[in-house]
């Protein structure tokens, strides 16, 4: 009897219904409890890099859009939507806004094109190949402001090498006269062409290890029911490319969006504002009203917003259909 009663003091029974008691259950979700806050010291660190990296510029950056500072520079208060109102109302805004989207659409659209092309031909065998994918990776591996220079003195109207080269060519009489990076639409052709010229080194590589990735059975499989080339790009390759795709137009778009060192050093967006894409609008908007690039900051996060959730959507789209 007093064994018995010990170990019912010890152990308490189940109920009538077989459930443990209590103390028991709260044992069990104590140790669900631990066994959930363990991650937590390995997950820490990260969490709080993105919330001191991310989160706060991101709330600071909206904050500020909604606060009013005088000319030099000092918070006078809140403002309300008036640095919207005030951003919505420039004159120059349409047209930055059309030539954004231009500017994304021309560079990463040829970006790819270009990449494309290139990509199945480092893909093969030919001489010299080594030595052309080392040479590829100079204008990624270069600093994009020298690039921007060098491309700027290229164009010098007095003595640029582009300019002479076309004079000595016979494409132009007097290449003195000819000033392109005043002008809006040649300054603009040429700063989308620096823009391909940095960004298909690294859309190469990207495209190149999904070719690579692609198992060489499939294209004897394709040889073999008497597939053509052009057949065996359409059906085969570029389906199978289409994750390193996807990845490859992601960053390039939010990397060309957000390219401020080329459109600044070759024209500083001028003339006027004639060459301004968003992201250098906000730069110069900031130097006459802080709230109302911080405004303009805003606008540019909800579209990288935006194009986010597009390329969610494709992946989980090409993750269904797989």
């Amino acid at each position: 009897m007093t064994q018995s009663t010990q170990a019912g003091l010890l152990e308490p029974a189940p109920g009538s219904d077989g459930t443990p008691r209590p103390a028991a259950r709260s044992a069990g979700g104590g140790r669900r409890v631990l066994r959930a806050l363990a991650p937590l010291p390995w997950i820490t660190p990260a969490t709080a890099l993105i919330l001191f990296v991310v989160i706060w510029p991101v709330v600071s950056m909206f904050l500020t859009s909604r606060q009013h500072f005088d000319s030099m520079g000092f918070d006078q208060g809140s403002a309300g939507w008036s640095n919207f109102t005030k951003l919505f109302d420039e004159p120059d805004l349409p047209g930055v806004l059309v030539r954004t989207v231009i500017w994304v659409v021309a560079v990463v659209g040829l970006t790819i094109l270009i990449s494309l092309g290139v990509a199945q031909m480092f893909n093969k065998q030919f001489p010299g190949r080594k030595v052309a994918r080392w040479a590829l990776i100079a204008p990624w591996a270069a600093s994009v402001v020298m690039t921007s220079i060098v491309f700027k003195w290229m164009l010098n109207p007095s003595n640029g090498t582009i300019l002479v080269l076309m004079h000595d060519l016979g494409f132009m009489k007097n290449y003195n006269s000819v000033n392109w990076l005043s002008q809006q639409t040649p300054a603009f052709i040429w700063e989308i062409v620096v823009a391909i010229f940095v960004s298909v080194p690294f859309t190469t590589y990207a495209l190149l290890a999904g070719l690579q990735a692609i198992p060489e059975d499939v294209y004897e499989a394709c040889r073999l029911d008497g597939a053509g080339t052009a057949r065996t790009y359409w059906s085969i390759t570029l389906p199978l490319l289409r994750p390193a795709l996807l990845v490859a137009a992601l960053i390039n778009i939010m990397n060309v969006f957000n390219s401020f060192p080329i459109i600044y050093e070759m024209t500083g967006g001028g003339p006027g504002n004639q060459t301004s894409t968003t992201t250098l609008f906000m730069y110069n908007t900031q130097q006459t009203s802080i709230g109302e690039a911080a405004a303009m900051s805003v606008v540019n996060f909800g579209f990288i917003i935006v194009v986010v959730l597009f390329f969610l959507r494709a992946s989980r789209w090409n993750t269904s259909e797989d």
